[in-house]
């Protein structure tokens, strides 16, 4: 395959500059595109041009770079979580329905929780939340919930790096995560007031597969208020009868 000066492969190159997209900068320069892939302008320019002729990007009327269709399409034929999301968003609109702010769907991807779907009220509590984003297992709520199911190489790995505060009460001090992650395997759920914003509380409870494994975590995010932890019934409820669903067989 080749290789750049820098003895960067053509694919290693072509996957830094997809990965310099983000939810919060979907259309960039192509200087912009360069800085972030850390790529020559000038290869910068030759492989876009080339990702766009296949679809893979576009330009806006701007001339801006943005994600292209053709890679949402080839993403989703065969995504491992597609059948996850499919099968879990009944139980995530009767959640909504009940509570009225945010429902989220997140999966363990490394050392992060990776948010499968979103749902939101309009005038919901404040939430960073998005979907395809991604945030610290140890700051969210559904992340905690996945971390402590986690095997223990990936546990001790996150706690050994250093932990980013969002708020004074994100939880920082490895031995403390620690013990919240053991009381989350033994209660149930986790219930992170004020760990992401100081307006809002994060609530999550483990979904599991066929054979018992943590594959998931459903989760709220609703005002930071001493009723918060009534929601955890409802979720609890849902993420049963989202495991019954996934050990039901599904025509092809």
């Amino acid at each position: 395959m080749a290789r750049s000066p820098s003895g960067d492969s053509l694919i290693e190159r072509v996957v830094r500059i997809l990965e310099a997209f983000d939810p919060d900068t979907p259309a960039l320069t192509i200087g912009e595109l360069a800085a972030r892939a850390d790529l020559p302008s000038s290869t910068t320019s030759r492989l876009v041009e080339q990702l766009v002729a296949h679809g893979l990007l576009r330009r806006d009327d701007e001339r801006r770079v943005r994600v292209g269709v053709r890679l949402w399409e080839l993403a989703s034929r065969a995504s491992p979580t597609l059948a996850l999301r499919q099968v879990a968003m009944p139980f995530m609109e009767d959640i909504q329905a009940v509570v009225g702010h945010h429902t989220q769907l997140g999966v363990l991807d490394g050392r992060e929780v990776l948010f499968l779907e979103r749902l939101s009220a309009r005038g919901a509590v404040i939430n960073l939340t998005k979907v395809a984003g991604r945030l610290p297992l140890h700051a969210s709520s559904g992340g905690l919930v996945l971390l402590a199911h986690a095997p223990r190489p990936l546990r001790e790995a996150v706690l050994a790096a250093p932990l980013r505060p969002f708020t004074p009460a994100t939880v920082t001090d490895p031995e403390t995560v620690r013990r919240l992650l053991a009381d989350i395997r033994h209660q149930g759920h986790a219930l992170c007031a004020g760990f992401i914003d100081p307006a809002a509380t994060g609530i999550a409870v483990p979904v599991r597969d066929p054979l018992g494994r943590v594959m998931a975590a459903l989760s709220v995010v609703v005002p930071n208020d001493p009723d918060a932890w009534t929601h955890i019934g409802v979720l609890r409820t849902a993420a049963r009868g989202l495991e019954r669903a996934l050990r039901a067989p599904r025509a092809p």
